[in-house]
């Protein structure tokens, strides 16, 4: 899959990636047609605060076609599926759904801009795909090792010393329940296509 250039130019990131980018959210789009721009998903939303655009102008500009803008942002990356504003929404719509899918897009298409939040969720769900739940230790190796900056981890020594003080986390590096989940995951690969 090509790699885009997320580099910022003006508010958007070009005019050719966004021709590229509207191929991967034309579902989306559809899902979010009937918005009426309200505004009771932004009010709904617990993470606002923390985005750097709100959910009802991220759709605003999803209808316009600037996805190029859009994923510039990383406010969709900030959803936490509490399904708040999916449950408010007068029109019904899923956007918690929607949500999910522009994450998905954005795993796909390897933005650069999301690289770092996309190896955490894969290294979280192979430690969960390998042993049914999620090892500490290992993840966080394979997560550091996948990033390949050797300075990364020591920006976490201190919590990780706290948590190994307070036995939250175990130097476990067993390879016991290998597998008990991979049909699940296998099936789900294939619905996802």
């Amino acid at each position: 899959m090509q790699e885009l250039n997320t580099k910022k130019r003006g508010k958007g990131m070009g005019q050719e990636n966004n021709e590229l980018l509207l191929t991967h959210i034309g579902p989306i789009k559809e899902m979010i047609q009937t918005c009426i721009q309200c505004g009771t998903c932004t009010a709904s939303c617990p993470n606002t605060k923390f985005m750097d655009m709100t959910p009802r102008h991220m759709w605003r500009l999803l209808l316009t076609d600037h996805a190029d803008v859009i994923f510039s942002s990383k406010s969709f990356i900030m959803c936490s599926s509490c399904y708040y504003c999916t449950l408010r929404c007068p029109r019904g719509l899923e956007l918690t759904a929607a949500m999910s899918l522009l994450k998905q897009a954005a795993l796909k298409l390897k933005l650069k801009r999301f690289r770092r939040s996309s190896l955490f969720y894969e290294a979280f769900l192979d430690s969960v795909k390998k042993h049914g739940r999620v090892k500490e230790m290992e993840f966080m190796t394979h997560y550091f090792m996948s990033m390949k900056n050797p300075l990364l981890p020591l920006g976490y020594a201190a919590l990780g010393t706290r948590l190994l003080a307070k036995g939250k986390i175990r130097p476990d590096f067993s390879f016991g329940g290998k597998g008990k989940l991979t049909a699940l995951f296998e099936k789900t690969a294939q619905l996802e296509g």
